[in-house]
């Protein structure tokens, strides 16, 4: 690919309901307001993006498999799949392109079960805690990424 890089941003399950759920642990915001924060966060380091969510395993999957050899990145938040989706695991090793996981809380400050990243040993990096932050740090990240490969 040549010019300016394309990354995906992917959300998993239940990030649909960002304002609504629990927003004490993960914020007011809506997904549609995330969104045009990270597009606008992107623009301005010349990326172009594209969003997907889903509260399907398979439909995240699938995504990623069609897009492989459309983006130079993934930042991406699986939502619970952080915790036993091996396929997804396996899906995110599979496209070889440089992947971050984001979340938004700090998910090792929180249950047992939440501490646990199937994730993280196919990723370049792994944000979590600061909010929408995170998927700015985790675009920071594949930036980086980028210029040491330069």
């Amino acid at each position: 690919m040549s010019g300016r890089k394309r990354i995906l941003v992917v959300h998993g399950p239940n990030l649909n309901l960002l304002g609504e759920r629990e927003p004490d642990v993960y914020g007011e915001l809506t997904l549609e307001v995330l969104n045009k924060q990270i597009r606008d966060y992107a623009t301005s380091r010349n990326l172009d993006v594209v969003f997907f969510q889903s509260n399907h395993e398979g439909a995240v999957i699938d995504f990623l498999h069609e897009n492989r050899k459309k983006a130079d990145g993934l930042v991406i938040n699986p939502g619970a799949l952080t915790h036993y989706s091996y396929a997804l695991r396996d899906a995110i090793a599979g496209i070889r392109i440089p992947a971050v996981e984001v979340h938004l809380s700090d998910i090792h400050a929180r249950e047992a079960f939440r501490k646990i990243s199937v994730i993280r040993e196919v990723c370049i990096g792994q944000i979590g805690g600061l909010g929408t932050d995170s998927y700015l740090r985790g675009i920071d990240r594949l930036l980086s990424f980028f210029s040491e490969g330069a």
